[in-house]
């Protein structure tokens, strides 16, 4: 996969099985849809594009996003789709597009699917856990124009697109995708195509342990008996700081796997994701 992958995320409206919009539930101190932003901007390139219903209120997002609407509301994935590749067409040659209810989607996933769109590809479409999954799926932004022409007809399902010989798609099953070492041992049960449609989904998902993360205090901040990695539950980089007795203040900040430095409370941490943290005040 070439520059320029973007990220699109498609909120919808009210879902009537939830009776709330998902993008607002509560995830480990973030909601669903922080979280799902997160992960895709530890995984893509800006920009990123939360495509909403009309006029739908949405919870607090990272200063770099930016949001556009669809032009009706209810009708489905397809117009969302349309709407959010229209919103990159000068400014990215792909998309990894997926829902706001994928509390368990993983950076190694979202890598592993967008590595997969080369050059004779418009779609990467992952079949994981049983189901095809446009929803978590990697497009090129050129489709714009099929995806808005498909919803105009009335083609609304997914189904429409892959199946349109103008459209190249590549399908990827779970064993394909498991063939991938690191996507293996960060998701080998390909749950971050896991969502959450019902209240019953959402307090089982919640109930879950957060991620495995290993933690380290370096400097200042390793004394009085803090030397050496832990090993810890943590969904969130200040979730990860209270866990080793930290508060996540500009005294201190964080580097993720070795690069990404942050003081971002919510940045939401995935299996296997290692933290430093650092005093600031030493040059961090």
């Amino acid at each position: 996969m070439g520059h320029g992958a973007a990220g699109v995320v498609l909120v919808g409206g009210r879902s009537s099985r939830m009776g709330t919009p998902k993008a607002a539930l509560e995830w480990h101190g973030s909601t669903l849809l922080r979280r799902t932003l997160g992960v895709l901007a530890r995984s893509v390139e800006e920009p990123l594009v939360v495509v909403r219903a009309p006029n739908q209120p949405l919870p607090d997002l990272l200063p770099e996003v930016e949001v556009v609407e669809d032009p009706e509301e209810g009708r489905g994935p397809l117009q969302g789709i349309a709407a959010g590749l229209a919103a990159l067409a000068t400014r990215a040659q792909a998309a990894f597009v997926c829902s706001t209810d994928l509390p368990f989607l993983h950076p190694v996933f979202v890598r592993r699917v967008m590595r997969a769109l080369t050059d004779d590809l418009d779609v990467v479409l992952p079949l994981a856990r049983g189901y095809p999954q446009p929803l978590a799926a990697a497009y090129r932004v050129t489709l714009a124009p099929l995806v808005a022409e498909l919803v105009a007809g009335g083609d609304l399902r997914p189904a429409f697109l892959f199946g349109h010989p103008r459209c190249r798609a590549l399908r990827l099953d779970g064993a394909v995708l498991l063939a991938d070492p690191e996507l293996a041992a960060a998701d080998p049960a390909l749950e971050s195509v896991v969502n959450v449609n019902s209240p019953e989904d959402y307090r089982a998902a919640r109930a879950r342990p957060a991620p495995q993360v290993t933690v380290q205090r370096y400097g200042a901040l390793a004394g009085n008996g803090h030397r050496g990695p832990r090993t810890v539950r943590a969904a969130t980089l200040s979730g990860a700081a209270a866990a080793v007795g930290l508060a996540l203040d500009r005294h201190v900040i964080a580097a993720l796997n070795g690069d990404q430095i942050s003081r971002d409370s919510a940045l939401p941490l995935a299996s296997g994701d290692t933290i430093a943290f650092l005093s600031a005040d030493a040059g961090g």
